[in-house]
């Protein structure tokens, strides 16, 4: 059975890494799920290609010879996808835009508007990504360009510009005693459980729980949802609280959850992002419309 170009990209990156965990999170896949597919490879090719000791990874000789052909594949492969995309969206006048929730504010259809009117015949197609995806489908090129939260996973392998820095809130259920207040100290939510992203979201899900604020306390988990509809769901239910941004707050306050301002806590940051590799005028064009919709 010949090699899959998925295994050669795991292999790639774990050899620049030489560690299972920062390796498995760049690639937003479990550590096991690494090692596994690292095992069929040299099951495959029928040689050991890493090497573990008391101080860690390295590559064994077949591992070194191997590296260079795999990086060059992968570029080969990326450089035909990049062409074939670029033709068939060049053909369609389509681009797909990712994201995770709605993006509220008004500006999806205000970037949609000015995309189209310096593009004419082209429309937009919206695609919703699973919070387990932090780049909203640019990473497994399921997407042009997403909306996106920072920070997230590997953020430095995308291209992305700050629409949006807005105050967090928090949402929970209607009878919560937060219920009545009209805002509210981050240190007072401490003993309270969240609403988490999936592991695999990393550095997000992170910034969604204020991991950062909390001064080394660990976090109260209630739940972990996969989207925005679960998470509504999970609120009314009152299984846990959930920062928000502040430009979504009209999106979750509804019969059954209350929303509200949170102070002492780091504002929240909205992005465009776009894969570094692609230069077509149609990506540029509609992150020029996303940034001018956001006003000066």
């Amino acid at each position: 059975m010949e090699a899959h170009l998925r295994d050669l990209r795991y292999f790639t990156v774990l050899a620049e890494e030489l560690n299972f965990t920062r390796a498995a999170e760049r690639l937003f896949i479990t550590q096991p799920a690494l090692s596994k597919q690292i095992r069929q490879l040299e099951q495959q090719l029928r040689v050991t290609l890493i090497v573990r000791d008391k101080r860690g990874i390295g590559l064994t000789a077949a591992g070194e010879a191997l590296l260079p052909q795999a990086r060059a594949l992968l570029e080969q492969w990326s450089e035909a996808q990049r062409i074939v995309g670029a033709a068939a969206a060049a053909e369609n006048s389509v681009l797909t835009v990712g994201m995770s929730t709605s993006v509220g504010r008004g500006l999806l259809c205000a970037a949609r508007d000015g995309f189209v009117r310096n593009r004419p015949g082209w429309r937009t197609r919206m695609r919703q990504v699973n919070w387990d995806d932090p780049t909203a489908g640019l990473g497994s090129g399921e997407v042009d360009v997403a909306f996106v939260w920072l920070p997230f996973p590997a953020q430095d392998s995308f291209n992305a510009r700050v629409l949006v820095r807005e105050p967090r809130w928090v949402a929970f259920c209607h009878d919560h005693w937060l219920a009545g207040r009209d805002k509210v100290d981050f240190t007072e939510l401490l003993d309270e459980p969240f609403i988490a992203m999936p592991e695999s979201a990393g550095s997000l899900r992170d910034h969604w729980l204020a991991v950062a604020e909390r001064g080394g306390r660990s976090v109260r988990i209630g739940a972990t949802v996969w989207n925005a509809e679960e998470t509504f769901a999970v609120i009314e239910e009152g299984s846990g609280i959930v920062l928000l941004s502040e430009g979504n707050a009209d999106i979750y306050r509804r019969p059954g959850i209350g929303v509200t301002p949170v102070t002492g806590i780091e504002p929240a940051v909205m992005a465009i992002a776009w894969r570094k590799d692609d230069q077509r005028a149609a990506i540029r064009d509609f992150v020029e419309a996303a940034a001018s919709a956001t006003g000066p």
